[in-house]
């Protein structure tokens, strides 16, 4: 089936309607059928069409001077491979159920083609989960390496499931130690609530979040001459980072959750839900216009997978904490 090019689309005549119609390839208009630069390349490939006075190399060639065309060309063909149909936009592909296509069928997947090295927005990511959401579609971001080898996430914003109540809590008092305090006050604290590390057998020893979350609550009093006002100015000094860890913190128990630090597995948090048994959620705090490489996320979601728990971002904006999972998938 013989096509011309036209700037970065090629053009099909009457006949490429049966493309259109059998596989779901391309726009189909009343004089012919537009393909994409993907599709096109993906069609000449497969020695579908040829295309006059080109070859692969040379559309190749002119193709990839198109900002991540080669990214977005190798998820293209991965999708068709796998027996999807797949259509450009309104992200960068949407994909239709398996077996389906135009006109029998509907789409599935949003995906957002992406580098390794890209950087991702979490606010701008998150409007882009919610667009797919409101369109009853899942979001999937597809990256492609240095390597060319491809890996697929999917991305939810959905809100945090309440554990349960938070704890109740009753007056305590402690002495301030560096940025952290001791208190001798354990009966204060609900069984299984998990504030404090064991100093010995009779004091607990708060962490600087910990503090701050019972001092916002007004449960702790901080005895002696370092204040609550001092021991407050003083964590911030320590940590760049305790505006939005304190804030997710708090929301954590507000809404029954156990958040203990999860330094270990380079993150903020693990969280502990229901029993209490295992953690089950990773959970890094970020501030509201924050962003990360791709790379470190990949890091962050097989570190997670391999823990067997789920990894969240927590962007602290100023209407709630925004929650955004990331998970490895295989279509």
């Amino acid at each position: 089936m013989k096509a011309i090019r036209d700037g970065t689309t090629v053009v099909l005549d009457i006949d490429g309607h049966m493309l259109y119609d059998q596989s779901g390839y391309g726009r189909k208009t009343d004089d012919g059928l537009i393909l994409s630069a993907e599709e096109a390349l993906y069609l000449v490939l497969k020695t579908k069409i040829i295309v006059s006075g080109e070859t692969f190399e040379s559309l190749i060639t002119e193709f990839s001077s198109m900002h991540g065309f080669m990214r977005r060309f190798l998820v293209y063909r991965d999708m068709r491979e796998r027996g999807y149909v797949i259509l450009p936009g309104p992200h960068d592909f949407r994909v239709f159920r398996r077996g389906e296509r135009p006109g029998t069928g509907r789409t599935n997947y949003l995906i957002r083609v992406l580098s390794e090295r890209d950087l991702i927005i979490f606010r701008e990511l998150a409007e882009e989960v919610a667009s797919a959401s409101h369109m009853r579609k899942q979001f999937v971001l597809a990256v492609v390496d240095d390597e060319e080898e491809l890996t697929y996430y999917d991305v939810k914003t959905e809100p945090l499931k309440e554990a349960g109540p938070a704890p109740e809590i009753s007056a305590l008092n402690g002495i301030r130690a560096g940025n952290s305090v001791i208190t001798p006050d354990t009966a204060s604290f609900p069984e299984d609530s998990w504030f404090g590390t064991n100093l010995d057998d009779t004091r607990l020893m708060l962490s600087p979040m910990e503090t701050l979350y019972l001092l916002d609550g007004g449960y702790l009093t901080i005895r002696g001459q370092e204040s609550e006002v001092s021991i407050r100015k003083d964590i911030p000094e320590e940590d760049a980072e305790w505006k939005e860890k304190s804030q997710v913190y708090a929301y954590l128990r507000t809404r029954g959750h156990t958040p203990r630090t999860a330094y270990k597995f380079g993150h903020h948090f693990r969280v502990y839900s229901g029993e209490k048994k295992h953690s089950e959620l990773l959970v890094h705090a970020l501030p509201p216009d924050a962003s990360l490489p791709m790379s470190v996320i990949s890091r962050s979601v097989r570190l997670a997978h391999s823990v067997r728990k789920k990894m969240l971002f927590a962007c602290a904006e100023q209407n709630g904490i925004e929650f955004i999972e990331f998970a490895r998938i295989k279509l």
